[in-house]
């Protein structure tokens, strides 16, 4: 049996921060979204030292990718968010409290697997989220 592996970068979505697509699938059902970084359509990093900016900024464009792909936030099926000091747990946890309510249906939201790491691509950069998405 033959797999066919897809490599994907929707239409609209900022542009990638190395030689990586946004999405890859195996099924074209359950797709595998790249970590978000704050970037603008320019490229450039938004939000420099602005904790709150950059999560508005990441979702924003996790919201274009999978809008270029005709999915929402309700086709996610799970988080993986990187964060670079433990000081922003909060700040994420409040940010998310306000935003997830505006973004998905309903009260229930997708797991999330919470990671503190030592620096993201660039060094300006304070936190990437990363999905795994249903679109069928």
């Amino acid at each position: 049996m033959t797999t066919q592996v897809k490599y994907v970068n929707p239409e609209g979505s900022c542009p990638a921060q190395g030689l990586y697509s946004h999405i890859g699938t195996a099924d074209g059902k359950l797709l595998f979204v790249a970590g978000q970084l704050s970037v603008g359509a320019d490229g450039s990093v938004v939000g420099k030292h602005d904790f709150d900016a950059q999560f508005k900024q990441v979702f924003r464009n996790l919201g274009d990718v999978l809008k270029g792909v005709g999915a929402d936030f309700n086709n996610v099926v799970k988080f993986t968010t990187y964060l670079v000091h433990s000081q922003d747990i909060e700040k994420f946890m409040r940010l998310r409290a306000e935003y997830f309510p505006q973004i998905f249906r309903g009260k229930d939201y997708p797991p999330n697997t919470l990671l503190i790491v030592d620096r993201l691509v660039k060094e300006d950069f304070q936190i990437e989220v990363e999905a795994i998405v249903h679109a069928g």
